[in-house]
């Protein structure tokens, strides 16, 4: 379980990031076409899983954004935004800002949230994703993690760019 906290008040996730080293588990998340996606889906790319309570919050859409500008440059690199957002709703949004080098799906009704460690299990926003990133390399290795500590605060995102290099 990690502790986090959402200004400044303690809150839980369900478990932990997978760890450095092991590979992601297979998922089954849905984008806005309302298809079915998994890991084997971008096999052969690196990924960068940027994890968030709703892109309906400032923090999660600036995420979004930023992610989205670095993604143009990344080669064979693949960025999956998660979060348990109707698929409508991440469609919306993401054809609103022009949002066009990310990928954004959601586990409105999948595992994806339990089995990477990511949901919160207390506070107003239980139910939700804790906002957290997780790289991995073509194979799915994971080669970085970051929980971020406070839920209002943005991740790292050089941290997470640099971990590609």
């Amino acid at each position: 379980m990690a502790d986090i906290t959402l200004k400044g008040n303690p809150i839980h996730s369900i478990g932990e990031l997978p760890e450095l080293g092991l590979t992601v588990k297979d998922f089954a998340l849905v984008n806005e076409k309302l298809e079915v996606k998994t890991l084997s889906d971008y096999d052969g790319k690196k990924k960068i899983f940027n994890i968030f309570p709703s892109i309906d919050t400032g923090i999660c859409a600036a995420s979004a954004r930023k992610f989205n500008e670095e993604a143009g440059a990344l080669e064979n690199t693949v960025v999956i935004n998660v979060s348990k957002d109707l698929p409508f709703a991440l469609g919306r949004f993401c054809a609103a800002e022009g949002l066009d080098h990310v990928e954004t799906l959601s586990d409105f009704r999948g595992t994806f949230g339990d089995d990477y460690g990511v949901t919160l299990i207390d506070s107003p926003m239980k139910g939700l994703l804790s906002r957290a990133v997780i790289v991995t390399d073509e194979q799915g290795k994971v080669i970085y993690t970051e929980q971020v500590p406070e839920i209002v605060q943005e991740p790292d995102y050089d941290k997470a760019l640099a971990a590609l290099k």
